[in-house]
């Protein structure tokens, strides 16, 4: 693996908002001009949008036994509901490309997750799985390049060498998610209805934005720079003419593939299987979230310090065990299948901090929102791929539980052992 420090003045906070002078003085002039406090709040408001994003996505898949009774649709057309959003995202990812590099990341940021805002807003009022379907292929559409734009931004206010514990922060995002946000919107849908998790998740998202709007300054130092991207087809072009960047493309396609065939079904196969009541589903989401809100940061400082590649390889093969036990649980006392399911949640999001670190540090600054988007296209074309193989590997008993999950979880023990391969390839730069 190549690494290549960063220039002084290249990765701190708001690089090239005061000026765009290599002397080596100029990371001091930073430090007394921007305060850590500033950078701090930034990613503050970064972790809430990622959470209200990443909560908008996961509250769909525990709500699946609900979704399959209400509309009286089969486990395959509910993985479309959830395919729906990965392939929209994908789409929107390939536009976004062409353009998110051009603009002020604060413009692009407030215009992405406004649309996210109303297409949450949109599935709340779905009458119809027909309806529902298009309202998350809406939502995916903004969803998928909010994502990627937020990475993005921690990546250019953040240096490489400490770039991993603020990812591990971004990333409890998830694990928040996971301990508050899940429970709270099937309690939500147990109390009220379906409906009324989305439109929670809606009014938050309206104050982020206000959130946004009065305390995340402007992020043009991208801008500023000689090789700021210009033409929309200059990042495709330079991802295609760079391996390093395919490589890195074709990792996150392995990783999220391998991930996320078994997490559509994982509370359905819990609830029908393994006998959780829909009561007890929600502890799946508390306990592993609590430790992974607890451990993730901790990914990230032991990643900085001792090499990302390492902890991605440890935890990556700590997390084929998981695998495999997840997607063979027979009937099994309650808290033995929590010890399962915790510690899938805790090294498979894991080793998604030291990886989604190393992706951020294959390319420049000046075209990372392009490439983050383009990451983003490829992340959800494997989420989508991989709902359609999961659904279609998938089926449901006579009894009504799940047959063959456990193939599933073969795949995805084979698409990890890959990741580790690829992985070791990547070359990093800032």
């Amino acid at each position: 693996m190549v690494f290549q420090n960063p220039s002084p003045c290249g990765g701190g906070f708001f690089y090239g908002q005061v000026g765009t002078s290599t002397d080596t003085s100029c990371s001091i002039d930073f430090n007394a001009i921007l305060s850590m406090r500033k950078e701090a709040i930034l990613l503050f408001i970064l972790a809430v949008a990622q959470f209200t994003h990443i909560i908008d996505f996961m509250i769909v898949m525990p709500l699946g036994a609900q979704f399959m009774e209400i509309f009286d649709i089969s486990p395959r057309q509910f993985s479309w509901i959830v395919s729906s959003y990965a392939i929209s995202a994908c789409v929107a990812g390939l536009l976004g490309a062409m353009y998110l590099d051009r603009y002020d990341r604060k413009v692009a940021l407030l215009f992405c997750y406004v649309g996210f805002t109303l297409g949450t807003f949109a599935c709340s009022m779905a009458d119809s799985f027909e309806m529902l379907l298009l309202s998350r292929s809406f939502t995916g559409m903004f969803g998928g390049v909010l994502g990627a734009l937020v990475l993005a931004i921690v990546a250019d206010a953040v240096p490489l060498e400490r770039r991993g514990k603020a990812m591990g922060l971004i990333m409890t995002a998830f694990s928040v998610a996971s301990v508050i946000g899940v429970p709270t919107g099937l309690w939500l849908a147990a109390s009220f209805g379906w409906r009324m998790p989305f439109m929670v998740v809606g009014g938050v998202a309206c104050l982020t934005i206000l959130a946004i709007l009065r305390w995340v300054p402007a992020l043009r130092g991208h801008l500023q720079r000689e090789e700021s991207v210009r033409s929309g087809m200059f990042v495709l072009s330079s991802i295609l003419h760079d391996r390093n960047q395919l490589r890195a493309l074709l990792f996150t396609i392995i990783l999220m593939f391998g991930h996320f065939t078994i997490i559509p079904f994982i509370a359905p196969y819990m609830q029908l299987n393994v006998g959780f009541s829909e009561f007890q589903i929600t502890y799946i989401y508390l306990i592993g979230g609590v430790l992974s809100a607890i451990l993730l940061p901790y990914f990230g400082q032991l990643a900085d310090r001792i090499g990302h590649i390492k902890v991605f390889t440890v935890s990556s093969v700590l997390a084929l065990f998981s695998i495999y036990a997840i997607t063979n649980l027979p009937v099994v006392p309650i808290a033995l299948a929590l010890v399962v399911t915790s510690s899938f949640f805790v090294v498979a999001s894991g080793r998604n901090v030291p990886a989604t670190t190393m992706i951020t540090a294959v390319v420049k600054p000046e075209s990372r929102a392009g490439f983050m988007s383009i990451r983003s296209s490829a992340n959800e074309l494997a989420l989508f791929i991989s709902s359609f193989v999961a659904g279609m590997i998938v089926e449901e008993r006579t009894d009504g539980g799940l047959l063959n999950y456990q193939y599933v979880g073969y795949i995805a023990i084979a698409m990890s052992i890959l990741a580790i391969g690829i992985a070791r390839q990547l070359k990093l730069k800032a």
